[in-house]
């Protein structure tokens, strides 16, 4: 009797494995990104905004509210690297100062519209029919109104003065801007969600049983989020811009918040005797917008195969 055949070992059948086997999208995506010049760049200048606007006494021993009159729009020098305002305040500390609040309008604004329009637009895209037709005509309706001009009617029904507390200004800012922006992520996420619905993986999912509610938190808005994303991303910047411009227009952030938007505003009477206090804020709100735009530009790059 012939003796029997070892069993094969299965790493010996298999094809070798190395480290460029099977990659997530994830992987793929990043090693995508760290060869852009942009995605460096931007993620560079994003690390130091946002390091800027958490600790901004990392930068400058001076309070923003540390004026001396007799300084009053002074131009650059050792002493003061950007001059000084109207009010004698240090422009260099109040452009450091300055991110904080600039910049948490644009984050939490972008967080409120990816909340509402993300849920708005899952519930939209995943149940279709009336409940898709009634949610998409209450974007339309909210869309049809300009960004600028709803937040500046709203603020200016709901002035604020020196008096009211710095969170509640910025709160109003980022609401006003929430309310108004939501329809762009929701035609976004809607979309996305009616592509990844018909996916065998979900319909696999429904054909064993599997809830609405389920569906939706295990599988498709996982697999429809990462447009949205990038979307949110780029819009931040342009949040801190429309901050700055409703600040500018005086219906936005009201002192003694400090934010760039403020510091333009002030500038604006001064710019051909004093142009460093317009010039130095200025750079840096363009900058930030900037750098936000370049880095959800690099994002929407990596994660879509198209234009790889």
């Amino acid at each position: 009797m012939a003796d029997p055949i070892p069993p094969v070992v299965a790493a010996a059948e298999a094809p070798e494995t190395t480290e460029t086997a099977v990659r997530t999208l994830g992987r793929d995506a990043w090693h995508d990104l760290i060869r852009k010049p942009t995605f460096i760049i931007s993620g560079v200048l994003f690390l130091l905004f946002v390091t800027i606007a958490i600790a901004p006494s990392l930068f400058t021993s001076l309070s923003p509210t540390d004026c001396d009159l007799g300084l009053t729009r002074q131009g650059p020098s050792g002493a003061a690297w950007f001059g000084y305002d109207n009010n004698g305040c240090d422009v260099y500390t109040q452009t450091i100062y300055g991110a904080r609040a600039s910049i948490m309008v644009g984050v939490l604004t972008a967080i409120g519209v990816l909340i509402i329009g993300g849920i708005t637009g899952t519930i939209a895209g995943f149940y279709g029919k009336t409940t898709d037709t009634v949610v998409s005509r209450l974007g339309d309706i909210f869309f049809g109104i300009p960004l600028l001009l709803g937040a500046l009617i709203v603020l200016v029904s709901f002035p604020g003065d020196a008096e009211t507390p710095e969170l509640v200004t910025i709160s109003k800012v980022v609401l006003a801007l929430a309310a108004l922006g939501w329809p762009q992520i929701m035609r976004i996420m809607r979309s996305s969600v009616l592509q990844v619905r018909s996916a065998d993986y979900v319909q696999a999912a429904r054909a064993l049983g599997a809830g609405g509610t389920r569906m939706i938190l295990k599988h498709v808005v996982p697999n429809a989020i990462a447009p949205v994303i990038v979307v949110a991303t780029i819009a931040i910047g342009g949040y801190i811009a429309a901050e700055a411009t409703l600040s500018f227009l005086g219906v936005g952030l009201q002192p003694p918040v400090v934010s760039w938007g403020l510091a333009i505003s002030r500038a604006q009477d001064y710019v051909r005797t004093s142009p460093h206090m317009l010039l130095f804020p200025a750079s840096a709100l363009s900058l930030c917008v900037l750098a936000f735009i370049m880095l959800g530009d690099a994002i929407r790059d990596a994660l879509d195969p198209k234009l790889r």
